[in-house]
């Protein structure tokens, strides 16, 4: 497992310091193969689908990504990440980019893959995955296509929105909540760069929070958080300021790159699009409100005589969970020191 993990860590970090195509292609297949047998370790058939499923869509993306660069070396001489890209490159490389994070609407393959696998395993797809394919578009977004791009942040904000009302698998909820964050960051990418790395850091921190609450407390469905204040009420005060903090809530952390994307697009004349994202961040934060609602809220309905969970030795786990949660539920008083 820790060799594994070893790999998927360095595949993450030649992408991001890659300045030749093949080494980009090179550490981005590292991780998907890295991530496949974290994927199928339950030995069971719902996560040996989910694996297929994650590696032909990735498998897919990468050959995508070769081809584009390939095309592009053909026509320019060049394999530098940095130079410009042809037009036909640059279209392969945005939808193979957008296949590798699960932006709308090549977005399918994401909440089947979460679901397949265990809650750790959807914790690194949702979070240390992202790294990569993000550091890419970064790289090359001077080349990529800006209305594609608008168009797809706009779909990924509908379709978080709308696939996440359905759910009560607390792994499908937080994939869709994925998709709707990623297109947030999908507008943003072309019109201003640093805001992108702020909003994918402070995503990056809210998604550890949520996932370290869920896996503390064994919740996998939106029944199981009405038993999380057995285990801690800490924990239970936590999760409900983390996930409302993941819906953008302005007291909260959350509302720091809604607040900075929404100016940034309204300055750009955005403004029928940002209008609906702001009513698509609507939905996604009906289905954040009713997972509080469950968890902070409501009482399990079980016997007096049940145990309490909290009784019992406490989690090591715990102790992980306040980092990220502290920032992602305070940070917002910092917002004028992050702009600097």
């Amino acid at each position: 497992y820790m060799i594994i993990l070893l790999t998927l860590a360095t595949g993450t970090i030649i992408t991001m310091t890659s300045y030749h195509w093949l080494m980009a292609w090179v550490g981005l297949e590292l991780n998907t193969l890295a991530v496949i047998p974290i994927i199928s370790t339950m030995h069971h058939p719902r996560s040996t689908e989910a694996a297929t499923k994650y590696f032909l869509t990735q498998a897919a993306a990468s050959a995508l990504i070769l081809f584009s660069s390939m095309t592009n070396a053909w026509n320019t001489g060049s394999w530098d990440i940095t130079q410009p890209l042809t037009p036909p490159s640059y279209i392969l490389l945005t939808m193979a980019l957008a296949m590798k994070l699960g932006l709308a609407p090549l977005h399918f393959w994401l909440p089947e893959v979460i679901q397949g696998s265990t809650m750790t395993t959807a914790f690194i797809i949702t979070t240390w995955q992202k790294i990569a394919p993000m550091s890419l578009i970064f790289l090359t977004m001077n080349n990529l296509s800006t209305p594609i791009f608008l168009l797809m942040g706009l779909l990924s904000s509908l379709v978080g929105g709308w696939g996440g009302l359905n759910q009560t698998q607390t792994r499908k909820i937080m994939a869709y909540s994925s998709i709707a964050h990623l297109g947030w960051m999908a507008t943003i990418s072309s019109i201003m760069t640093n805001i992108l790395i702020m909003n994918l850091l402070i995503y990056l921190i809210m998604t550890t929070s949520v996932f370290l609450s869920l896996i503390i407390s064994k919740s996998k469905t939106i029944q199981d958080t009405t038993s999380t204040w057995t285990l801690s009420p800490t924990l239970t005060i936590i999760m409900l300021l983390s996930l409302l903090s993941l819906g953008g809530l302005p007291p909260l952390t959350g509302f720091i790159p809604k607040w900075l994307i929404m100016e940034e697009l309204i300055l750009q004349n955005f403004n029928l699009l940002i209008s609906m994202m702001a009513a698509s961040s609507l939905l996604s934060l009906f289905f954040y409100l009713r997972l509080t609602y469950t968890t902070a809220l409501t009482l399990s309905p079980n016997t007096t005589q049940t145990k309490f969970k909290w009784r019992f030795y406490p989690n090591t786990l715990t102790m992980f969970a306040t980092v990220p949660a502290t920032i992602s539920i305070f940070l917002l008083p910092m917002t004028p020191l992050i702009l600097l």
